[in-house]
């Protein structure tokens, strides 16, 4: 990957930070702040698609947990199917 210098300011006690950081990890300072760069780019990236884009059918309400613990035990029923042992 290409990469492209630039120059940024920074406050003294967040390099110190870096610098320890650094030495304790045994990587360059660039590369914890290439990281940080990498985490705000993230961060604050606007996505074309939404996360979902799917819909699901159901009643549009949180579970209880008896609709879980039935779901569930349904599902096992017949996942073990007639004549298996579950």
């Amino acid at each position: 990957m290409s990469m492209k210098r630039t120059n940024v300011y920074a406050d003294p006690e967040d390099l110190a930070i870096i610098k320890e950081a650094a030495a304790r990890r045994g990587i360059s300072e660039a590369e914890i702040i290439r990281q940080g760069i990498h985490l705000a780019a993230m961060a604050n990236r606007v996505w074309d698609e939404p996360l979902f884009s799917r819909t699901f059918e159901g009643r549009g309400r949180t579970p209880s947990q008896e609709d879980v613990r039935n779901a569930v035990a349904d599902a096992a029923l017949r996942e073990s199917g007639p004549g298996t042992a579950a």
